[in-house]
């Protein structure tokens, strides 16, 4: 039974009390955007300079993501950049799911995002590239997107309720800003003379635009050299 994954979580002390207090309140988001808990797909966006992680829902049935909500992102370390070996202290940024949910995390709750991927593989440091990236709890980080213990809770039930309702992967999409007209300018301006990072991002710029134009996800696959390719 896909419920299983619920009931099992559940038998943790910091989910069983997560629910208690936030499970009307994750349902009210969900059923205000027209999204059935039974039938739930997620989708979190994670915006380092804005500091912001939002949450996309979708019925199983339906093409299209609606923006639900978003958290603040209370503390942050590093620069704007990927993510490319252990101790640099960024957070990643690309193309993600969640592989992990840690109910008795250090940090209250947390989900781990598999970094590194295929890309970060051929683009990071050879054997030394890190890892244990997870959204948590607590406000202090080091590569990591905290969200204090309050709205971990949230999060993490609707990370439950879409695991338990079928949903194998819930991807996590993280970029230096928004990548709209502003936000490249920006970036342009601020890393003119950082051609390497400049590239690397119009890269997952493209990414942005895919979703921002069709409120779908694009299919994403990774080209030898460690580009994402999306179709």
């Amino acid at each position: 039974m896909q419920d299983d994954f619920k009931i099992q979580q559940k038998k943790n002390a910091r989910v069983k009390t997560a629910f208690s207090e936030k499970e009307i309140r994750v349902k009210k988001l969900f059923s205000d955007n027209g999204t059935e808990i039974s039938s739930l797909n997620i989708f979190f966006r994670v915006f380092k300079k804005e500091k912001t992680l939002e949450v996309w829902a979708k019925n199983k049935t339906d093409a299209a993501y609606k923006f639900v909500t978003s958290y603040p992102v209370c503390s942050s370390s590093g620069t704007l950049g990927p993510k490319r070996k252990q101790g640099d202290l960024q957070v990643p940024e690309g193309f993600y799911e969640i592989n992990h949910f840690n109910p008795a995390s250090n940090f209250y709750l947390s989900l781990g995002v598999n970094y590194p991927n295929a890309s970060d593989k051929i683009l990071g440091a050879k054997g030394n590239l890190g890892g244990s990236i997870y959204i948590h709890g607590d406000c202090v980080t080091i590569g990591c997107i905290p969200l204090t213990d309050d709205k971990i809770k949230e999060v993490y039930v609707m990370a439950v309720e879409a695991k338990s309702n079928g949903q194998s992967k819930i991807p996590v999409h993280i970029f230096p800003c928004k990548m709209d007209a502003a936000g490249m300018k920006f970036l342009e301006t601020e890393y003119k003379e950082n051609a390497a990072l400049l590239s690397f991002w119009k890269n997952i710029k493209k990414g942005f635009e895919f979703f921002e134009t069709n409120k779908t996800l694009p299919a994403i696959s990774v080209s030898a050299k460690g580009a994402y390719v999306f179709r």
